[in-house]
């Protein structure tokens, strides 16, 4: 593993920090009714914050629904992503996105979809585009385990290996495909084997250390902007939630949810920042204290903005 300085790892880690925090921030706002259901990802900071942080401000991202991590570890604010999500006219698509549709096309953030897999031909298309440009830009597209039996997925990485795409797949494993077990609809433990099927690399990384994350991403990227097309990476993580803000994941065993909480991804990073000196528990108790606070600041100046008007929506809707 690449060796990373104490500055990069602290910023990993107020990133974690930050997510996890605005996630809980929004299951509040959820339950309260000022955001619909939402799809939280408390537990799985590691991946998008080890993978964004490998990219480039030039680089494009699609992602799930369950988006919030990854437009923060891009570079989105709190404020905006609040007020999108409570549809506010000062969110970053207008208000008319809400918690599933996040974007911001000058962040390289081409969009969350809703639809299972929907958003991995569309990173194919925009690597497609950037190598036909001549550019060494990538594109990187999340999904979860359950996307991998969706035709999409096939088509997408099938396309991208025959025309080498530079575009990096990485799967959210966190076990459930909605409400089902991975191994009730999937015939096998390692989802990243199914890249021998197209003859491109496959690699499974610890999705709760987000060193490990970041450095099998950035050697992905290394290869696509060589040329060498597409690489699919298997990232092992959990969601403490349940599929939806107001599913209590009743079924999935308590034992289970424990087993991996002792190995969450902030604790993890946090613990070998104390152990070495860098970030100790008393700065790190303070830090949790004033990201509490920053999160309930912006939450509340999202919720003081207006909602967009009628003829603001159209422009969404209707082209002329």
């Amino acid at each position: 593993m690449t060796a990373h300085d104490a500055e990069t790892r602290v910023r990993w880690w107020r990133t974690m920090l930050e997510i996890r925090l605005f996630e809980e921030k929004t299951q509040q706002l959820s339950q309260a009714g000022l955001i619909n259901s939402t799809h939280l990802s408390q537990g799985q900071e590691a991946v998008s914050v080890g993978a964004i942080e490998a990219l480039r401000p030039d680089d494009y991202l699609t992602y799930t629904y369950r988006c919030h991590a990854a437009v923060l570890a891009r570079g989105m604010s709190m404020e905006t992503a609040f007020a999108e999500m409570m549809g506010r006219r000062t969110g970053c698509c207008g208000g008319v996105g809400g918690t599933m549709h996040l974007a911001d096309f000058s962040r390289g953030l081409l969009g969350a979809f809703a639809i299972v897999g929907a958003g991995i031909p569309v990173a194919v298309g925009a690597a497609l585009a950037a190598k036909e440009q001549g550019t060494d830009r990538a594109a990187i597209t999340f999904f979860g385990d359950g996307a991998t039996n969706i035709g999409t997925f096939h088509e997408g990485l099938n396309m991208a290996a025959v025309w080498r795409a530079p575009v990096v797949f990485v799967i959210e494993n966190n076990l459930y495909g909605e409400y089902t077990p991975m191994r009730k609809t999937t015939p096998l433990d390692d989802l990243a084997e199914r890249a021998a099927s197209y003859a491109i690399p496959g690699v499974v990384v610890d999705g709760q250390d987000v060193a490990a994350v970041h450095d099998v991403v950035a050697e992905a990227l290394e290869r696509a902007r060589a040329g060498e097309g597409p690489t699919l990476i298997e990232a092992k993580t959990y969601r403490y939630r349940g599929h939806a803000s107001r599913d209590p994941g009743k079924y999935r065993p308590a034992e289970e949810i424990a087993a991996w909480r002792e190995r969450d991804p902030i604790e993890l990073l946090g613990a070998q920042l104390a152990e070495e000196g860098v970030l100790s528990r008393d700065e790190q108790e303070r830090q949790w204290a004033e990201t509490r606070k920053r999160v309930d600041e912006a939450a509340a100046s999202a919720e003081a903005a207006e909602y967009p008007t009628l003829e603001e929506t159209k422009a969404y809707v209707y082209a002329s």
